[in-house]
């Protein structure tokens, strides 16, 4: 109830918040959406009216009935996005992890072409101050400035967003109602006649639908960042920012009428609506708004990232927190990916008018996931089922009707965002799938059945000790269960003689930010053999080093354990015993027969990992006490070996 009641909560630094976090991307669509809609058409006062009809009910439709309404409804414990949407239904049905996999991997693949489209349909307005300036080398410039400040967090620049935005947002709601005054009678566009006439009579006019969609492509964001910002602030939020929007597309529809019968030729609706003296500091206010916007779609690409490694979608990469703040969060090898595709959506498209013709594809399938992941939230929420089908069929409709003119962009760019979802979702699946097939042919036996053999082998002194705590890192999720190839390790591989045995595992939770552990000793030797499964939600960072300290300092409190040296010498000076880690590190066995698909996955499994993040850093594991040990991993040995023993 209390978690309930944090993220409904409205406050003045809430709202501030959201306008700087989540309203970057959808926020400065006006810069470009009026002008890929009208394209290369005559201006008329038929596509006019039929674009702002159909911009107003999609930011009606999609953004606020869809998302503002409903989807923030659906928060796993006040957290919000496609994965943390899909941890809340995954235990009922396999099936979601298809949508959830696509979704994440479109609304990676399209937020590429986010910062480029943004930040280039701002600096182009220069063009209107100086014709011949090279805008090109600008937005590098402006783009790799971006993505250099990452490393060092941006906790300081956050702190500007707020205030930038809602400059942002006030300057679009007064140049649009500053020529809405001269033609009032523009307001006729919230008929949706006028929509549905530009959709179904103009020549083509369906596929208008395609540039029409760029108006809500940042609604994914507003559910993304729903811990950020709460429930309460992003609703009320919203309202001061549709209106400005809506004030602005039709402010640049009233300025379209004085054009009636003319092409457009380049220029921008946007800028053409600012008087003139404003053109430049109108411009560097559109370049903040963009460059908040890129900043926005980079966060959110680091938390799909982190979320997506701890529920197995993706490889165990470096994550790095630059300050203390929640959701300060940097991925340097995603960073640098992103930088990469931005960089080459750029020098391939070179206009921001070519970017539009291949924006928005991906995030369409992005949408449709979410929706069907939504409905079956509904559906398990025990939902009327009545309403749960069609909630489906509306959305399933307006956005199937978006994807099928969005197909056209395919050719003309579309096929950029596609591939790069592809890939990504290709991974995804290969490493969900190598997870299953590991934990599938594990082997796990009893704990309880090697304590006799460990407490021996802890008092054998012919052997020679090998360290006084000795910690393991185990998969084995139940509480009296350890893998083989742990006892193989101890007893086989080089017998190792401790006075204490560590055995950590953990279990990440569908709750983003749960934080327990739960202690299991051998009740006659209790302070020899321990057991700890931590708990942690899918968005804890898994510093396992600093958590089992805790643990320890707590056990120590609580007079469960002696960690004081068993050496003669140290222990009357009670000096700390010494802990030492040991990691498995899996490698794939010459002997195996693998299922042609299964060897493929499995190869291309260890192939991407050798050059992901090792398991004792991914822990936090001090390195200096670490030993990381490779053991085969045999999935399926060769079976019926045809050998014959001959004698000379």
């Amino acid at each position: 109830m209390e978690s309930k009641h944090k993220v409904d909560k409205v406050t003045a630094a809430g709202l501030l918040v959201a306008f700087g976090i989540i309203y970057g991307d959808i926020g400065t669509s006006p810069l470009y959406v009026m002008q890929a809609i009208i394209g290369s058409e005559i201006i008329s006062e038929e596509i006019i009216y039929g674009a702002l009809s159909c911009i107003f009910w999609t930011l009606t439709l999609q953004t606020t009935v869809k998302y503002v309404i409903l989807i923030l409804r659906a928060d796993n414990r006040g957290e919000g996005g496609i994965f943390a949407l899909y941890a809340l239904v995954r235990k009922h049905a396999r099936w979601l992890t298809v949508p959830a996999i696509i979704g994440g991997s479109t609304l990676l693949a399209d937020g590429i072409i986010t910062p480029p489209i943004s930040v280039a349909s701002a600096v182009e307005g220069l063009r209107l101050l100086y014709p011949n300036i090279q805008t090109i080398p600008i937005v590098l410039g402006i783009l790799t400035a971006i993505f250099l400040i990452q490393a060092f967090g941006t906790k300081i620049v956050g702190r500007t967003f707020g205030p930038l935005m809602v400059t942002w947002f006030v300057m679009l709601g007064v140049l649009g109602l500053y020529q809405i005054l001269e033609h009032p009678g523009i307001f006729k566009a919230f008929n949706p006649y006028y929509g549905y006439q530009l959709l179904t009579q103009h020549p083509g006019g369906f596929w208008m639908l395609g540039a029409v969609f760029l108006c809500t492509t940042g609604a994914e964001a507003l559910y993304t960042d729903l811990g950020h910002c709460g429930r309460g602030n992003i609703r009320v939020s919203w309202i001061f920012v549709k209106s400005c929007l809506i004030l602005n597309y039709f402010g640049q529809g009233a300025w379209l009428l004085s054009e009636t019968g003319n092409l457009l030729d380049g220029r921008k609706p946007f800028y053409e609506i600012m008087p003139e003296w404003w053109l430049l500091p109108g411009i560097v206010i559109a370049t903040s708004a963009a460059i908040i916007a890129s900043q926005a779609l980079i966060s959110g690409s680091f938390t799909l990232i982190s979320e997506a490694i701890r529920l197995n979608f993706w490889p165990k990469v470096r994550l790095i927190y630059p300050s203390d703040q929640k959701g300060q969060l940097y991925v340097p090898s995603i960073n640098w990916l992103l930088l990469l595709g931005c960089v080459s959506v750029v020098l391939y498209f070179k206009e921001s008018a070519n970017m539009e013709a291949a924006y928005g594809l991906a995030i369409t399938l992005t949408m449709i996931m979410t929706t069907i992941l939504m409905s079956y939230y509904l559906y398990v929420k025990r939902v009327n089922l009545w309403i749960v089908i069609m909630f489906m069929l509306l959305y399933l409709s307006i956005e199937g009707a978006f994807l099928g003119a969005n197909l056209l962009k395919f050719t003309h760019g579309g096929w950029f965002t596609i591939m790069v979802g592809t890939l990504v979702a290709g991974l995804m699946a290969v490493w969900l799938k190598a997870f299953y097939i590991k934990l599938r042919l594990t082997e796990y036996t009893k704990l309880e059945k090697y304590l006799p053999a460990l407490h021996e082998l802890s008092r054998d002194i012919s052997i020679p000790k090998y360290t006084t705590h000795l910690v393991f890192m185990t998969n084995a999720s139940r509480a009296t269960e350890i893998e083989t190839k742990v006892i193989y390790s101890i007893f086989q591989k080089r017998p190792k003689r401790a006075d204490v045995y560590w055995f950590i595992h953990v279990d990440i939770t569908d709750d983003p930010y749960t934080m327990e552990y739960k202690v299991l000793s051998d009740e006659d030797n209790h302070d020899n053999v321990i057991k700890i499964n931590f708990r942690l939600g899918f968005r804890v960072d898994q510093r396992i080093n600093m958590f089992f300290r805790k643990v320890v300092e707590d056990m120590v409190l609580n007079k469960e354990v002696d960690i004081t040296s068993r050496y003669e010498s140290l222990s009357k000076q009670n000096i700390t015993g010494d802990f030492r880690f040991v990691v498995l590190e899996r490698f794939l066995s010459f002997e195996n027969d693998l299922p042609l698909l299964e060897q493929l996955v499995m190869k291309t499994y260890f192939f991407v990992k050798d050059f992901t993040t090792p398991e004792d850093k991914w822990f936090g594991l001090d390195s200096s006490s670490v030993k990381i040990e490779k053991v085969p991993l045999i999935i399926r040995p060769v079976e019926n070996v045809k050998l014959r023993r001959v004698f000379s």
